[in-house]
């Protein structure tokens, strides 16, 4: 039995993912840049020829080291990779797979404000539970989407 995909596909559902999907990318690839002024602005650098125009190789040393402030952008730079790369996949499937349009509009628009909540609470620091919460809620909505592919899937 074949499936045409066709009569699955909503439009209005695919212009939401990506417009959702797009929102999230831009804020992941601006944690490089972010990552890049608060080098420059903590003189904290990774490598020894990123220094060159510190001084001397010498006193130049002192500025390869490891910044409190990069390492927490760092890290909301990995945790993004971490989540919404997989949610960019699954949703993108989720998005052909039958799913009604206010389903996936709540589901794209919690994993956005999720992430974008995550980002702040980890850079400000906002204390805890805030950053594992919209970790926790990101993650349950991902899941949420496997849940129906796989009922799609198993109905096929």
């Amino acid at each position: 039995m074949t499936v045409d995909l066709r009569e699955y596909i909503d439009f209005e559902v695919i212009f939401l993912y990506a417009k959702c999907i797009v929102i999230l990318m831009v804020k992941m690839m601006l944690m490089s840049p972010l990552t890049g002024f608060y080098r420059m602005k903590n003189k904290a650098f990774a490598n020894p020829e990123d220094v060159a125009l510190h001084g001397k190789e010498e006193t130049a040393k002192k500025y390869i080291r490891a910044d409190p402030v990069v390492e927490r952008i760092r890290r909301i730079h990995l945790n993004d990779l971490e989540n919404i790369v997989p949610f960019a996949v699954i949703g993108l499937f989720y998005a052909i797979c039958g799913a009604s349009y206010s389903t996936a509009w709540w589901h794209y628009h919690i994993f956005l404000g999720a992430r974008i909540f995550h980002t702040i609470a980890y850079f400000i620091p906002l204390p805890q539970p805030c950053r594992g919460l919209s970790w926790g809620i990101g993650y349950f909505v991902t899941f949420s989407m496997v849940y129906k592919l796989l009922m799609v899937g198993l109905a096929m």
